[in-house]
């Protein structure tokens, strides 16, 4: 049992929590029925938590109470989805607020949770009852008078959310007519049965998540066409006028975050007024743009991706992001039948991403075939693998054909590219002879540098990718990656450019110890 809420007890709630939701992914998911019923809250709650998750797997073991928190907020602002992500990423914001300045003892972690309720209802302009905000409410009024013990207060904290949970279906009309809670209510409570998990040291891998108890009807459609998303870089005054612009165009208007850095989410008939309202208070990027027309629970029929990998991390994270996978060993080019296949396995309109140069051509190829049999299909000019992660990130098979490939066409090409290679023969390049044991340096697809030590090689490539628009850097580990690389890397841009985020994935490619990716 815990006494104490430490930086790496967090470490182990944030990680719990997003491996939790991720179970429960599909089922929160269905619940999904307010504030419009697109299916996606459990996603989007999952994605958040695994945001703040990953960012406190960034740093190092011996992290701090202050940066912990400050880190594991940030952490979830930039990575929070949805109106109900985003809500609990200010959830968290309270939280950390109180926590970062305290030990994390019982006293400290009901004054958390009170202030993460207040928080996070002042960030929604019009809130309504028998939502998440009902639920973080009764958990502050639950745990005010707890005594000062964390295992109390977290037990008190996880119980009433339950309890809350329930009684989300009578305070809101819609929930009520559909027979659910509310989904968003239902993600915040197993966050903090997490919690008390955590604390107790009894940990469970099953979180329930009440059924409907009614058959799921559609609503008709009276609000607003756009989800809009955006981060913005602006001054409280500048977001203080924003508010009420956005108030005005829509509804589910949610603006959280503080220090320069703002996370908006809006529903708006106009998604062009929403994003040239932003431009006039401050910088507006990572822009999402989602049509709320009626959606189901499953994918449009004949729409999907075909991604070339190599490497089993690079295939399973395509696969998992709902790709049809074709494998080539590195180096290689695939067989024309085998990307013909993974089309005509992916539907009747598909997107290919080569993900390498050497493969366009016979991607192009397979396509032409395929497009004699019926099939619609774009190859688009992804060069890399990050930049094939970077396409299929803004996929959305609910979008025109059409301008889904040009949304994944402009995300490839927003990303520059690098890597590192071990040269195991001798090799003339553009940058000069590379000789076996050399690492050459490779920026957008062009040898820029020879170097003999593989950290320092890999620090020199991420510096000439960067730019001072960039925002967000991908490093993909391959197979046998020495842990020095990635750690240069890394302490580079926390010393250089601590603005960015870092996402680090394991693609266990062989040949490439290190791939870089910047958007």
């Amino acid at each position: 049992m815990l006494d104490v809420l430490d930086p790496p007890a967090v470490r182990r709630w944030f990680r719990h929590c997003a491996d939790a939701l991720g179970r429960a992914r599909a089922e929160i998911d269905a619940l999904n029925v307010f504030p419009v019923p697109d299916g996606d809250t459990g996603t989007n709650l999952h994605l958040t938590l695994l945001s703040a998750a990953e960012a406190l797997d960034g740093l190092p073991g011996d992290a701090g109470r202050d940066t912990t928190w400050r880190t594991l907020a940030r952490g979830a602002l930039l990575g929070a989805r949805g109106n109900s992500g985003v809500i609990v990423s200010q959830a968290i914001r309270g939280l950390a607020d109180v926590l970062r300045q305290a030990e994390g003892r019982g006293a400290d972690l009901r004054d958390g949770l009170v202030k993460a309720a207040e928080l996070a209802r002042a960030a929604v302009v019009r809130p309504v009852e028998g939502t998440l905000l009902s639920v973080l409410s009764a958990v502050a009024g639950a745990v005010r008078d707890a005594p000062d013990d964390l295992a109390e207060v977290s037990r008190r904290a996880a119980e009433e959310a339950r309890r809350a949970l329930r009684r989300t279906t009578g305070q809101l009309d819609v929930l009520a007519r559909n027979g659910v809670v509310d989904a968003g209510a239902a993600g915040l409570a197993i966050i903090l049965e997490s919690l008390a998990e955590v604390v107790s040291e009894a940990y469970s891998d099953r979180h329930e998540v009440p059924a409907p108890t009614e058959k799921i009807t559609a609503e008709a459609d009276t609000g607003a066409g756009y989800e809009v998303m955006y981060l913005l870089d602006a001054e409280q005054a500048g977001v203080d006028r924003l508010t009420t612009v956005l108030d005005a165009l829509g509804d589910s208007l949610v603006v959280v975050g503080g220090d320069g850095l703002w996370n908006v989410h809006v529903h708006v008939d106009d998604a062009g007024a929403a994003i040239e309202a932003a431009l006039g208070v401050g910088r507006p990027h990572r822009i999402r743009v989602t049509h709320l027309g009626a959606r189901t629970h499953e994918p449009s029929h004949g729409r999907g991706v075909v991604a070339v990998a190599a490497g089993d991390g690079l295939s399973a994270l395509f696969r998992q992001a709902g790709a049809v996978v074709v494998r080539r060993d590195p180096g290689a080019t695939p067989p024309l039948a085998a990307v013909l296949q993974a089309i005509r396995e992916a539907g009747t309109e598909v997107v290919v991403l080569p993900n390498d140069g050497g493969v366009q051509a016979v991607a192009a190829a397979a396509a032409e075939v395929a497009r004699e049999e019926g099939v619609t299909v774009s190859v688009l000019p992804t060069r890399a693998s990050v930049q094939g992660l970077a396409a299929l990130a803004v996929h959305d098979h609910l979008r025109r054909f059409d301008d889904d490939v040009v949304a994944m066409t402009d995300a490839a090409g927003h990303t520059r590219h690098g890597h590192v290679w071990v040269a195991d023969r001798e090799v003339m390049t553009s940058a000069g002879l590379c000789g076996p044991g050399d690492v050459l340096g490779v920026v957008d697809g062009e040898a820029a540098l020879i170097g003999t030590a593989l950290a320092g090689t890999a620090v020199e490539v991420a510096r000439r990718l960067l730019s001072e628009g960039s925002e967000l850097v991908t490093l993909v580990t391959g197979e046998d990656a020495p842990d020095d690389v990635l750690r240069a890397v890394r302490d580079h841009l926390e010393r250089t450019r601590p603005d960015v985020e870092v996402t680090v994935l394991a693609g266990g490619q062989g040949g490439y110890p290190l791939l870089i990716g910047v958007e």
